[in-house]
């Protein structure tokens, strides 16, 4: 299409839609992909606010002959969320649950409502939507029926299209939308019902009789002895966990046979879908096997047990198999109960029946959703192989009949070793449904020639075991080429003539299931760069290419997420937002396309990727939370590095980037500094010029920073393993610090009188001395973290020294993407610390840690000291794990809130944190999330309001929740900034209470 149609469509488009019709790149880039191999680029997207601008979009496009894609959460696996002409984004307002009746069972929702939504809201009437994808938490009811998705529960509770009652339907060209459901009523397209008469004897004999037959229409739902009803049904006491549900129905049911049509026959604008009850009590038996295909022999003989879930995995796919039983592969079979007995037995019978090399039955909540949470992040850490190398999607769900599934995994393993390809198996082994994903070389002829040959061989093995090319994600543009081999030409023909019917015109979603694209074309890899980009950091798990990097994203969205999903962090900027554009995957969608050219073309110079890294908080939790590891953060810092490269930079990076530079600089002029910036015209001037937000608070400088305490301390000749400072009496949430104050200032801090050290402890010099990290937040804002740290370890038993001046970790430099300097300042760091590289370092904040650790190495890779140094990095609590095992910490015995510093989180891990609090007898979990503040982040102009709905998100909350009394703990100090200046508390790093609860003994 030319520029001035695309113009004039867009145009047409404004005039008669109410919603956001976007044209621009940004749009465009966001929404060329879905979670497959594929890419087709749209001309423009469109957010109908109701049903009525979906048919105006609709009738809009038919005019300019431009073809439309219906779109929910974008998690389709096969491409058939990608279009080449108007997108239609129904997540946006299309999200209602129109009605919830729980006497009937139904609920009426809207195409954009998120299944875990729908879920919450049925939950209080005991009721639940029975199908539940592992991408519940994003993905849509309108994705679901288009893909008539299917989930774990799918061998108690069945499929999108066996709990779908009427669907409301707009097709091509606009009108009213058409009432479907049972019976040919009057949403039947004309000549449906002649064409279905008139081919009986196929209809009956072409379909394989499987519970996941997703693969192409469900043609055979409208023959007249069709017979349709609830899916089975947990009943109250019956000790097996279902019971019948309503009577059957028999007779076509075209809201059935329209489940899984992919976007291809109109759009969806509302549907009546049927609940279920759920089982009020739950156990989860987890069975160890040998291997995969026992465990598939072992789960079509639970299914006379009546579970609610048999799934598998193979342990190919399992990095660390904690908490499983022993075993090479494992099912998870989950039994319902009106009583946690009858739960706990059901799951014992099922245990019992099976011929396992071990298992246990799991009650607790908890560990249930731990387990969980393994086999729902499959989707995304089956994209790597073990060795770390890149694994696809393609051909991701197919099923057989569930007693061929032993078979089927043994030549489908032997299919996998003749093409020379791996893959992890897993999947809804009681179903029959298997999800792999292959280390198809997609980049290069050969190799892209290799993935069509297994296409087409494994299609045949499929077929030859009555299986389906599909089991729950669709056919898309990965399968439906293959078609005919599974249902033969004169089906697909009919196929087509079906479609036809809907979409005379060929205008929805072209390309799918009738008429399809060949699956080796349209692979979103053939646009980009096939040389490796020039970069800063090294990328050592993607061979230090950055593409390679990029290419980690492969869509399936947890990113998108807005469920409070325990220590998660990812992604608080979607979760203040809620727009694509500012979450993880839409940044490495940017990404992308900034490499491939198309869509962006001004490379690393755009400025549509900078504002859409512009809200990344760089907070990490991408790093740890992303099920393959995609490290936002990093690219983002790498972007800025390039994007700045010669330019002006915004003031904030000259104020708060160079901010270690800065605190020097103005260290001996601490108290005139603090009375200045009290004064309100002057504080002003000074945050309008550094680029800091207008609502912020200038924190105070130490009037004596942690480096002259400790040298003064030296000096003044107090005996070394002698305490260092009596910590301030604690303030517990609540109390007094003005609203939007900053932190109170770090000078009122008051040393202790020196007493000895205490008889049971070695004498310092016995032991090896421990260096601790002066970062500069403990250094010049903070220093009585640093005295407390002293304190804390010189208890221990252990010589504190600090380093030599000048050291720093980068990380202001990293994260405003300057650097060059921030190389500069590390390898001077690597000079200074040359001496006692050998040492263990404690590091008190917890952002300058998971620096050294993670950004130091990947920044001077081929430097072996940098990799020497982050080695030696630990936490307070990590130190005192491993180098002082034997001491006894004080014990507190107080409620703690608070929540762990996100790059704790995603880069250095808690578990010595969590030991060391229960020593201490701090009895509370701190939240997930991050604080909103984020170093430089949330003081930086423009961000004020993300920063503060992020800590509004759990953080604030939590803290506000805690009863009295209850200790606020957040070793980071920008958390702690956050929670004084948003609602005057005051948190304590757990130094501080370690050397407090020192102090009481």
């Amino acid at each position: 299409m030319s520029e001035t149609d695309r113009t004039a469509l867009a145009r047409s488009l404004r005039d008669a839609v109410r919603g956001e019709v976007e044209f621009d790149a940004t749009a465009r880039a966001l929404t060329t992909m879905d979670a497959s191999n594929y890419r087709r680029v749209p001309l423009g997207v469109v957010a109908p606010r109701d049903a009525d601008d979906v048919a105006a979009a609709l009738a809009v496009c038919r005019e300019h002959g431009v073809p439309v894609v219906p779109r929910g959460g974008g998690t389709s696996i096969a491409g058939q969320a990608t279009g080449t002409g108007v997108v239609l984004d129904l997540t946006r307002h299309l999200r209602s649950i129109v009605a919830l009746d729980a006497e009937t069972r139904t609920a009426v929702v809207q195409p954009g409502v998120v299944l875990d939504d729908l879920r919450a809201a049925a939950a209080p009437h005991g009721l639940t939507f029975g199908p539940d994808p592992s991408t519940h938490s994003r993905c849509t009811l309108g994705g679901m029926i288009g893909n008539n998705s299917c989930g774990s529960h799918s061998v108690a509770w069945g499929t999108t299209a066996d709990n779908i009652g009427e669907l409301s339907v707009v097709r091509y060209g606009g009108g009213p939308a058409h009432r479907i459901g049972r019976g040919w009523g009057p949403g039947a397209p004309a000549g449906l019902r002649e064409l279905v008469d008139a081919n009986l004897a196929l209809l009956r004999t072409g379909f394989p009789d499987l519970p996941r037959r997703i693969s192409g229409y469900a043609l055979d739902a409208l023959l007249p002895e069709h017979t349709s009803g609830p899916a089975r049904e947990h009943a109250p006491g019956d000790g097996t966990g279902h019971a019948p549900g309503r009577p059957a129905e028999r007779g076509p049911d075209l809201a059935r046979a329209f489940c899984g049509s992919e976007g291809t026959l109109g759009v969806v604008t509302e549907a009546t879908v049927r609940l279920v009850a759920t089982p009020r009590h739950r156990a989860l038996a987890v069975l160890g096997l040998p291997d995969e295909s026992a465990a598939a022999d072992a789960a079509y003989g639970l299914l006379a047990h009546q579970p609610l879930t048999v799934e598998g995995m193979a342990a190919d796919l399992v990095r660390e198999p904690a908490g499983l039983p022993r075993g090479g592969a494992w099912l998870f079979v989950e039994t319902g109960g009106d009583t946690p007995a009858e739960a706990r037995a059901h799951a014992e019978r099922v245990l019992r029946a099976a011929d396992a090399l071990d298992g246990a039955v799991v009650t607790d909540p908890a560990e249930q959703r731990a387990l969980w949470r393994i086999r729902e992040d499959a989707a995304g850490t089956a994209t790597r192989m073990p060795d770390g190398s890149e694994a696809w999607p393609g051909w991701e769900d197919c099923a057989v009949p569930p007693v061929r599934l032993g078979p089927y995994l043994r030549e489908f393993r032997a299919l996998l070793t003749e093409h020379g390809l791996r893959g992890a198996p897993y999947g809804h082994f009681g179903d029959g449904c298997i999800h792999v994903r292959i280390d198809f070389d997609l980049l290069t002829p050969p190799g892209v020639a290799r993935f069509r040959r297994f296409s087409e061989d494994l299609a045949t093995l499929v077929v030859a075991h009555g299986g389906s090319l599909s089991g729950e994600h669709g056919d898309g543009q990965a399968r439906a080429e293959l078609l005919p081999r599974m249902y033969g030409d004169e089906l697909v023909a009919l196929f087509g003539r079906f479609k036809d019917l809907w979409d005379p015109h060929g205008g929805m979603n072209p390309g799918m299931l009738a008429r399809p694209a060949r699956l080796d074309e349209n692979l979103r890899f053939d646009v980009l760069p096939r040389r490796p980009v020039d970069v800063a950091f090294g990328y050592p798990h993607d061979g230090g290419d950055f593409t390679a990097a990029v290419r980690r994203c492969v869509g399936v969205a947890k990113c998108r997420t807005t469920e409070a999903a325990g220590a998660d962090v990812m992604c608080p900027s979607f979760r203040a937002t809620g727009e694509e554009a500012h979450s993880t995957r839409g940044r490495a969608r940017l990404l992308h396309e900034m490499l491939a050219g198309e869509v962006i073309t001004d490379g690393w110079r755009s400025e549509e990727v900078r504002d859409a890294l512009d809200l990344c908080l760089s907070c990490k939790g991408c790093r740890s939370d992303c099920p393959v590891g995609v490290d936002m953060a990093t690219y983002k810092a790498e972007f800025l590095h390039h994007h700045y490269e010669g330019r002006r930079r915004p003031a904030a990076h000259y104020a708060l980037g160079r901010l270690p530079r800065w605190l020097r600089i103005a260290a001996p002029l601490a108290r005139p500094l603090n009375a200045l910036a009290r004064i309100r015209p002057l504080a002003a001037l000074a945050r309008r010029v550094a680029g800091i937000a207008p609502e912020r608070g200038i924190p105070p400088l130490a009037t004596e920073t942690f480096r002259h305490w400790f040298a003064r301390e030296r000096e003044g000749g107090r005996e070394s393993g002698a305490p260092a400072v009596r910590p301030e009496a604690a303030v517990r949430p609540g109390s007094a610090a003005p609203h939007g104050s900053a932190v109170p200032p770090a000078a009122s801090v008051r040393p202790a009188a020196v007493t000895p050290p205490g008889p049971s402890r070695p004498p310092a010099s016995s032991v090896p001395p421990v260096l601790l990290w002066p970062d500069t937040f403990t250094d010049h804002l903070s220093p009585q973290v640093g005295q407390a740290a002293v304190r804390v370890l010189e208890a221990a038993g252990r010589k504190v020294t600090l380093p030599a001046t000048g050291v720093c970790c980068g990380l202001t430099y990293v994260s405003t993407g300057q650097l060059d300097q921030a190389r500069a300042v590390l390898r001077r760091t690597l000079d200074r610390m040359a001496p006692d590289l050998g040492l263990p370092l404690v590091v008190l904040e917890p952002s300058c840690a998971a620096a050294l650790r993670a950004d130091l190495p990947e920044l001077l890779p081929d430097d072996p000291r940098a990799a020497q140094l982050a080695a030696s990095v630990r936490t307070l609590a990590e130190y005192l794990a491993e180098y002082a095992p034997d001491w006894t910490p004080p014990r507190l015995d107080r409620e703690v809130v608070g929540q762990t510093h996100c790059h704790q989180h995603a880069v250095l891990g808690d578990a010595a944190d969590r030991a060391l609090r229960e020593r201490m007898g701090l009895n509370g979990e701190l939240s997930g999330g991050c604080c909103g503040l984020a170093g430089n982040f949330g003081f930086e102009r423009g961000h004020w309001d993300v920063s503060v709905a992020c800590a509004e998100d759990r953080l604030l909350p939590a803290v506000r929740a805690a009863g009295p009394g209850t200790e606020l703990l957040a070793d980071g100090y920008s958390c702690r900034t956050q929670l004084a200046q948003l609602g005057g508390h005051r948190a304590r790093h757990l130094a501080e209470l370690l050397a407090e609860g020192l102090e009481g003994e």
